[in-house]
């Protein structure tokens, strides 16, 4: 009995979807109706570090299908948070970049989720949260090519 309570406690699994849980309402809490999506931050923080790139590739980044990918940028694209255009080297391939307006939208997004974050992480020190960030960067980009985060991004949601 005691080596299945020692496997239980040493597993961090229930803790990191409960904060997950905890992280998404409060941050769905914390979003106004028709505000941005989870998965607009992750496209336009993406945009926002690597500038323009195109469509396939911001897609592949994603992990999203083709079709998916048009849909999500046809939305940014209405919201007029990105802007696409052909790439005059091919015209089959659409470049896809920030606009004016998404680089504020991002902005404010990013200020929101830093109070949201402040209060779900209170109880840890600014060292042990830099620690925190460090080590799920490195876990959510482990073994996943083309869904990887870096520092300053982080990484997409890969189904």
């Amino acid at each position: 009995m005691e080596s299945t309570r020692t496997t239980v406690e040493s597993q961090s699994m229930p803790l990191v979807i409960h904060l997950a849980r905890l992280g998404r309402r409060a941050a769905d809490a914390s979003t106004e109706a028709g505000g941005l999506r989870h998965r607009h931050l992750i496209a336009l923080t993406l945009l926002s570090g690597n500038g323009a790139m195109s469509q396939q590739a911001l897609g592949e980044v994603l992990c999203l299908d083709p079709s998916s990918a048009v849909g999500l940028l046809n939305d940014l694209e209405e919201r007029g948070l990105t802007t696409r255009r052909r790439d005059p080297a091919d015209r089959r391939r659409h470049i896809v970049e920030l606009s004016p307006d998404g680089d504020a939208a991002l902005a404010s997004a990013q200020a929101r989720l830093a109070r949201v974050e402040d209060e779900l992480l209170h109880a840890l020190t600014p060292e042990e949260r830099t620690t925190l960030h460090e080590l799920l960067v490195r876990a959510v980009g482990a073994d996943r090519p083309g869904c990887t985060a870096t520092e300053s991004q982080p990484a997409p949601h890969c189904d």
